[in-house]
């Protein structure tokens, strides 16, 4: 795959995860847009690549905060049972 690829296809992923970033006030998508802004004049086949690792950890990092959102959602949805209040059906 080209670098050209890989960028524009980083690019589009970054984006689309920016529509569900969990805070409006960090403005997600504008920062992406600049970071890329100011990368667009990279000649160095190993700046290029650095700015392409820097990227896919943005990525990463991004779709962990989203699962860890979604696991404290169920957490509060769906509370452990007490050991006072409950009873073990497993138990008899």
């Amino acid at each position: 795959m080209s670098t050209r690829t890989r960028v524009i296809a980083l690019y589009k992923e970054l984006i689309t995860l920016g529509k569900e970033y969990p805070d409006p006030s960090y403005d997600f998508n504008r920062r992406i847009r600049q970071m890329f802004d100011k990368n667009r004049n990279l000649t160095d086949p190993e700046e290029i690549e650095k700015a392409l690792k820097f990227g896919e950890y943005i990525k990463n990092e991004t779709l962990a905060l989203y699962s860890l959102r979604k696991y404290r959602h169920l957490k509060r949805m769906y509370p452990e049972l007490s050991s006072s209040g409950a009873s073990d059906p497993g138990k008899g």
